[in-house]
């Protein structure tokens, strides 16, 4: 029988973690927050900060990062609660409180040391309450009441084990096992009651009901007692508690319960004593076993855990279903149908009753990929990927004659009788015949898939999101295409959408959302309608449109939008709803949005869906808070800083690194931080998930930082701030500026003397360079003379050389003329008479007048030139003198022939006969060597 029980009981869980919805859960391991798995208790300070009785000493978390401080006497911290600006804690035989110096850090003070408190062994304190003026510490044998006024104390004993201690509005209560209830009144107990209940049962915790005590127990759920009289809660949830055990609870301020398990989670517990949900290591928790539930500002339920941290935003607008076995798989449509939640996903349609906590359920007929679920006409349509079915509770029938999948199906304006399809290989007609929808017809002439369409204007549009949007005009009876008139002006654009909107056409893509113009037969960008996502936010233009609601939506990166109409104005408005990037999404270009009840839609994830409660988004404000600074110069070590004052910083001390966070634990908002720093960055930076930042070497000046918080898309109602100076350098203090001064002071008084002595010095250099130049100018104009006079000599040598020439040339003409004359008178007849004329000839051709008159030419022409061949071949007679001046001027043998009154060919025997005189080698050339010398 009991092992019935429990098959039972874990087939009631099985199926509650089957099919819930859950709140968002934060997971803190151990590796998360630097300490060990084993967490005790938690509480809240008024700045939001969550602290946390862990076995290796406290945790605080500020909403960033995780900080822990050592148990004060190295054991387990088992208790912990803030009380106004002080966090008691308690450990074995320990118990203080901790406080935050000026430079932010939180420092210990034993209250039991200072009241000097002999504890029992191995004492360990597991609640601390505050009530009054008092405080009290609870170990499993006494109750020490501490007066925070007088600063004294004093103890309730207890032989048989105090289990807990609960505070029920200004009253205290606690239970000695195997005894009953006890109430502290006046620094005494007094028993309540001794039920046997109470007496062998353990208590989890009591709390006001009605004027009367609601008594839970661990093993056998809750009871009512009324003075004397003890009864049982009678709940529908009795059965469950009663196979559970709770080791922890707490009633929220909305009046419903959180129960802690040994081995189960968390329940939660109407008001009226319902189990709505169950969270458990299934659904996201990090260990099944709750050391204790904390309920912090923003009603986030904080547990401490055998294994980790947890935080449950169970306030949150956001409910996550999770396929943890992968039967649903990616979802990529739902609809509520007659009370009934459907959805289509990549492996069939599911159902099951809408807000009852029961599996999703396969329709039968239908297990492949779903596109579109659509109601019209109270009848439901389902497009998949083999064509088209009307559903009908979990029966879904298929219409013939349809070969190819159906993206969606619409209805045709005027004609009840007949549905527009889109397929994967064109648009097609569906007529409901006797009662019964069946397939009429394909149209003709259009074969491209048809995923996004709209009949508007009497024609057909469809947008294809690589080949561009079509206008499609048919005729009347559906059949076939008669014209296809392609937008010029809209191309490939991927993950693009067509929408009918409050009856106007939209096309949208990453440049926006335009409206159809009837009139210029183009779509023009819509201002208003394109504030759905920025360009830079984009992910998607498919936007979905919800009837029920009348509400346009859209997705981006980081928000979830929606466009409705104003109730007064009946101008379109739109809402963004920041939605997370750790958020669980659909397929890119899939996305889709079904509403629910109420203000409830679901979104469609790739293993599930998320529901979205638009009622819980509530306008929060947020404050940003600097946590630490730090100071650092090279190659030391980081010096904390007080934030309190303005800071004075050394030169070197010019690496500063600021902390800080937002106290909020929503864990799909995004928090987002932004800073300035005036006197060196004075616009705002960029915004950055990053809660630090560090400055590196900072040049001396006056500085203000300041560091503002976006969480969602709320900006934080506060600018934290921080003035502080970094001083100059060594070489820039007042001393070395006096000092600089009277260096330059003296430095211009020597530099006056040096200057003073340099020009002296430069005046004199001045007039001997004048006295120099005027004497330079002088021989310059010597020079200039003696140039002049070069150039007469040389004009004089040119002109002497050119009478040389004319005159040599004379001697030639007329020895050549004359040694002629001569050669026709020795062939004349008459030899007498003709002989004293060749005399007369041969008189002239050896006149040596004519060789002087040469000579003395020559010698002024090339001055002591014959003096030189001489002193160099002495031997040479004058007329191998004659021989060589003639060779000087560079005259050939047939020249010279006639100047010495011989053949050339003598002219060569005296050529080589000079050559042996002058012990010539062979190699060497006699012109050459002449006109070297």
């Amino acid at each position: 029988m009991k092992l019935l029980k429990f098959f039972f009981f874990g087939l009631f869980f099985s199926v509650i973690s089957l099919a819930q919805e859950r709140p968002p859960i934060d997971v803190f391991s151990s590796k998360d927050y630097g300490a060990e798995i084993q967490n005790w208790s938690i509480s809240q300070s008024k700045e939001k900060n969550i602290y946390v009785a862990n076995n290796k000493g406290l945790l605080e978390y500020n909403g960033a990062n995780w900080q822990l401080y050592l148990s004060p006497n190295e054991t387990i911290m088992r208790s912990v609660n803030v009380i106004d600006n002080l966090i008691y804690t308690g450990c074995n035989s320990e118990f203080g409180y901790w406080q935050r110096n000026h430079l932010g850090l939180l420092y210990y003070t034993s209250l039991s040391e200072s009241l000097e408190i002999e504890f029992l062994e191995e004492e360990e304190f597991w609640n601390i309450i505050s009530i009054d003026d008092y405080i009290l510490f609870q170990s499993l044998k006494r109750i020490y009441i501490y007066d925070k006024t007088n600063n004294t104390y004093n103890v309730i004993d207890s032989d048989t084990i105090i289990y807990k201690i609960f505070k029920v509005d200004q009253s205290i209560y606690f239970q000695k096992t195997k005894d009953g209830i006890f109430k502290i009144e006046n620094g005494k107990p007094k028993l309540v009651s001794n039920n046997p209940i109470l007496k062998n049962n353990r208590l989890v915790n009591i709390f006001a009901k009605e004027g009367k005590l609601l008594v839970e127990t661990e093993n056998n759920g809750f009871y009512i007692l009324d003075d004397n009289s003890l009864t049982k809660w009678s709940i529908s949830a009795n059965e469950t508690l009663s196979k559970v055990s709770v080791f922890r609870s707490i009633q929220l301020r909305d009046g419903s319960f959180i129960l802690g398990t040994r081995s189960n989670g968390i329940l939660h517990l109407t008001q009226s004593g319902n189990i709505d949900y169950n969270i458990d290591v299934i659904h996201g928790l990090s260990n099944n076993t709750v050391h204790w539930v904390f309920e912090d500002a923003e009603s986030n339920i904080w547990l401490a855990l055998e294994n980790g941290i947890n935080c449950v935003n169970i306030k949150s607008p956001f409910s996550l279903y999770t396929d943890e076995e992968g039967k649903i798989g990616t979802v990529y449509t739902s609809l509520v149908f007659k009370d009934y939640l459907y959805l289509g996903t990549n492996q069939g349609l599911f159902y099951r009753r809408v807000d009852v906590k029961e599996d999703f359920q396969l329709v039968k007929g239908i297990r492949e990929a779903v596109w579109s679920l659509t109601e019209i006409n109270n009848t439901l349509f389902c497009g998949h990927d083999t064509g088209t079915s009307t559903v009908n509770y979990n029966t879904a029938v298929k219409i013939n004659g349809i070969l190819q999948g159906t993206w969606g199906i619409k209805p045709i304006a005027g004609r009840d009788d007949l549905l527009l399809q889109g397929n994967y290989d064109g648009l097609y007609i569906i007529q409901k015949l006797n009662n019964k929808w069946t397939f009429k017809n394909k149209i003709e002439g259009f074969d491209l898939s048809s995923k996004y369409f709209e009949f508007y204007d009497n024609h057909i549009f469809v947008n294809h999101e690589y080949k561009g949007v079509f206008k499609i005009k048919v005729d009347d009876d559906f059949t076939k295409v008669l014209n296809i008139d392609k937008d010029s002006d809209i191309g490939k654009e991927l993950n693009s959408s067509l929408i009918k909107y409050n009856n106007e056409l939209l096309y949208s893509h990453k440049e926006g959302v335009f409206k159809y113009d009837e009139s210029k037969s183009k779509f023009i960008k819509d201002t208003i309608l394109s504030t759905l996502f920025k360009k830079d936010d984009y992910t998607s233009g498919k936007l979905m449109f919800n009837d029920k609601s009348n509400m346009l939506w859209g997705f981006s990166k980081k928000d979830l939008n929606y466009l409705y109409l104003s109730k007064l104005s009946n101008i379109p408005k739109v809402n963004k709803v920041s939605f997370s990037k750790s958020l669980p999404r659909g397929l890119t270009g899939y996305e889709n949005i079904s509403h629910i009840r109420g203000q409830k839609y679901l979104i469609g994830t790739s293993n599930g869906f998320v529901i979205v409660d638009l009622d819980k988004l509530e306008k929060q404000s947020f404050l940003v808070s600097i946590n630490s600074i730090t100071k650092q110069s090279i190659g030391s070590k980081a010096e904390l800083v007080s934030k309190k004052e303005k800071g004075v910083f050394k030169n070197e001390e010019n690496n500063i690194e600021f902390n800080y966070s937002v106290a909020d634990f929503e864990k799909y908002l995004n928090k987002e931080y932004q800073f300035q720093l005036e006197g060196m960055y004075p616009k705002w930076s960029s915004w950055s998930s990053n809660p630090f930042i560090i400055f590196k070497n900072l040049p001396y000046g006056k500085y203000v930082f300041k560091v503002r918080a976006r969480v969602g898309n709320t900006i934080t109602k506060n600018i934290e701030s921080y003035s502080f100076r970094i001083g100059r350098p060594w070489y820039l203090t007042n001393t070395m500026i006096a000092g600089y001064v009277f260096l330059a002071l003296l430095f211009s008084f020597i530099l006056h003397n040096v200057y003073k002595r340099y020009y002296k010095q430069q005046r004199e250099k001045l007039l001997l360079k004048t006295t120099r130049e005027l004497e330079l100018k002088e021989l310059e104009n010597k020079q200039q003379l003696m140039r002049f006079n070069n150039e007469k000599l040389r004009q004089d040598i040119e002109n002497k050389n050119r009478e040389l020439g004319i005159s040599t040339m004379s001697l030639i003409k007329k020895n050549g003329f004359l040694d002629s004359i001569k050669k026709e008178l020795l062939n004349a007849q008459d030899g007498k008479s003709i002989k004293q004329v060749i005399k007369i000839i041969d008189r002239n051709l050896n006149n040596s007048d004519d060789w002087h008159v040469f000579e003395e030419a020559f010698n002024n022409a090339d001055k002591d030139f014959l003096k030189k061949i001489k002193n160099v071949h002495p031997i040479l007679t004058s007329n191998d003198l004659r021989l060589c001046a003639y060779l000087r001027l560079n005259l050939s043998s047939k020249e010279i022939a006639p100047l010495l009154n011989i053949s050339s060919r003598s002219v060569e025997v005296k050529r080589y006969r000079l050559r042996k005189k002058m012990d010539l080698p062979h190699e060497t050339s006699l012109t050459d060597y002449i006109l070297e010398i």
